[in-house]
């Protein structure tokens, strides 16, 4: 695993990109940047132990390099499923592909480079949007809920998990204070934690958890529960009936 180091040095701070050098570093960029990353991922496989379903699709929608896919077909091998992994970055989808096809060549794996706005969703059972809604445009958001809903068979399940932002401004300096000790625990510096703030900060707009709540309602999904928080990360399950 390489260290990440991007942010190591002083330099001119632009808009964050997953290119080759993020992606060369991810694993360990992630791990040491979201807490309880690790727990998610493993804990995927047990949700859609559960909820997958057989003779379906299941989508990770901003795949990166493919760990939820990974958790969740060794968890649900008894089952004859379509892994689509989606992501727009080109660098990350060679990525994802070479280390998927090493860890699980018996799957029926597809692999496409493209927005996962565009991408068409049908027939799935569980559809992943790991750490992915939050770079989109705000306004763009719901209608990409809409159509998992739409895509999603009878009780299938959309996990959500993302970065919140929290209306009450001490709790959300608190949650701010607590990830940045976190990251600091890591091993990264307060220049690289500034720098990497900055480069972020105009490509990912988090939303609050009610926020999340109501539009996933307003997207078709009659349930929708928090089943994992770690400092100002969560993840949801949205379940359609």
């Amino acid at each position: 695993m390489k260290q990440d180091n991007i942010f190591s040095k002083t330099q001119q701070v632009v808009d964050f990109a997953f290119d080759d050098s993020v992606a060369d570093v991810f694993p360990d960029m992630i791990r040491r940047s979201v807490p309880g990353y690790e727990t998610i991922i493993s804990l995927l496989g047990v949700l859609a132990n559960q909820y997958a379903q057989d003779n379906t699709r299941v989508y990770d929608l901003g795949c990166s390099l493919g760990a939820a896919t990974l958790s969740i077909h060794q968890q649900t091998r008894t089952l004859d499923l379509e892994h689509i992994c989606i992501d727009n970055s080109e660098a990350m989808v060679k990525r994802c592909e070479s280390r998927l096809d090493r860890l699980m060549p018996e799957a029926n794996l597809q692999l496409l480079c493209e927005d996962i706005e565009k991408a068409e969703i049908k027939d799935a059972s569980v559809v992943v949007v790991n750490f992915t809604l939050q770079f989109l445009t705000p306004e763009t958001r719901l209608a990409l809920l809409k159509k998992i809903y739409e895509g999603l068979l009878p009780n299938g399940v959309l996990v959500l998990s993302e970065k919140l932002v929290f209306d009450d401004s001490t709790e959300n300096q608190h949650q701010i204070d607590w990830h940045h000790n976190f990251k600091r625990a890591n091993g990264y510096s307060d220049l690289e934690i500034s720098q990497k703030r900055a480069a972020i900060e105009n490509i990912m707009i988090p939303d609050t958890f009610e926020q999340h709540q109501q539009r996933l309602q307003e997207a078709g999904f009659d349930e929708s529960y928090q089943w994992f928080q770690s400092f100002n990360f969560v993840s949801m399950v949205a379940i359609k009936h």
